[in-house]
């Protein structure tokens, strides 16, 4: 038995691109846009603008590869797991890349401007920063956000410690 499986985390969560148009709907669109796009080329050459016939075939053709690209991106991913050792994160792009980063949870902030939309969750250790859910709508990487520090804070607590209440100290 390895040592992460016998180790639960603290913390861990799958962060992935959300695309809102699954297999099913996109080839309903592409079927749509393609019946639009050859009855308006047709109507095209019926009054002799021929030509305009292959630039409707390009517009199917230019949205079918933009729909390839998206998907390609969705495949990306961030995991983020706080075990007792450290908090890694290990982001793999659309194309299989993977990188990791391991950072000491008791010299780590969280940061996320609450006020601001476009405001990056960050995690700063010693001076330096690491974004994470770039790809997160604003309330989605506040959420995250609170969830970490409330790891953050489980994680710094000494087992079987409990918090103290405020009037015996």
């Amino acid at each position: 038995m390895t040592d992460t499986a016998r180790i639960a985390p603290v913390f861990e969560i799958e962060l992935k691109p959300y695309r809102s148009l699954g297999p099913r709907g996109f080839i309903i669109l592409m079927v749509f846009f393609g019946l639009v796009n050859f009855a308006a080329g047709i109507a095209f050459w019926a009054i002799g603008a021929w030509p305009v016939f292959g630039f409707c075939g390009l517009d199917v053709l230019l949205l079918w590869l933009a729909f390839r690209y998206s998907y390609a991106q969705a495949r990306a991913r961030e995991i983020i797991r706080l075990d007792q050792d450290a908090l890694e994160v290990r982001r793999i792009d659309a194309r299989g890349n993977e990188k990791a980063w391991r950072l000491q949870p008791y010299w780590l902030r969280v940061e996320c401007d609450a006020e601001d939309d476009s405001a990056p969750l960050r995690l700063w250790s010693h001076g330096r920063s690491l974004t994470l859910g770039a790809f997160l709508s604003p309330d989605e990487r506040r959420v995250l956000a609170d969830a970490l520090r409330e790891a953050l804070v489980r994680w710094r607590i000494p087992p079987g410690a409990g918090l103290r209440p405020l009037d015996s100290i």
